[in-house]
């Protein structure tokens, strides 16, 4: 059954395309992150673990939305690691690195996420799409506040 909720075929598939980018960086972002927690050791052991785990979780909330979001435009949402290694902006560690290091990666990768999110939006508000809007607007908040706190961890 063809969809029709306003928004041509053409500019869902672009919408959900770039959605599938910004999928691909959630969802690296929340490897890195759950990697990070399982091997992260040091001073900040306790609070590091912590803040980790509370991040990967939601991440591996958000990619449920993203997804799904993709699915409403009536287009497939990229699944297998070789499509995100494919369409995600964030690279993948090398080895295990220190604590402070690990949050530098991880203020890269949230702000990546960041650019993603607005890289779409010009045409999202073009076409009208309120929904992904605000999908955009809540990731967009949520990465901000996490690069934040990341950042306010290396701060003497």
């Amino acid at each position: 059954m063809d969809i029709n909720i306003g928004i041509p075929a053409e500019d869902r598939k672009a919408i959900a395309d770039g959605l599938s980018r910004l999928l691909a960086d959630s969802y690296t972002l929340y490897l890195k992150t759950h990697n990070f927690h399982w091997n992260v050791k040091g001073p900040m052991f306790q609070t590091l673990h912590l803040l980790f785990e509370t991040q990967y979780t939601e991440l591996a909330l958000a990619v449920d939305l993203v997804a799904e979001r993709i699915r409403a435009l009536d287009y497939p949402a990229p699944g297998t690691y070789a499509e995100f290694a494919r369409l995600s902006s964030i690279p993948e560690p090398k080895g295990v690195p220190k604590a402070p290091a690990m949050i530098r990666e991880l203020v890269e990768g949230q702000e990546a996420v960041v650019r993603t999110a607005r890289s779409i939006f010009p045409l999202v508000d073009k076409v009208g799409d309120e929904p992904t809007a605000d999908l955009l607007t809540q990731r967009m908040q949520v990465h901000e506040k996490n690069a934040w706190m990341l950042r306010s961890l290396l701060e003497e």
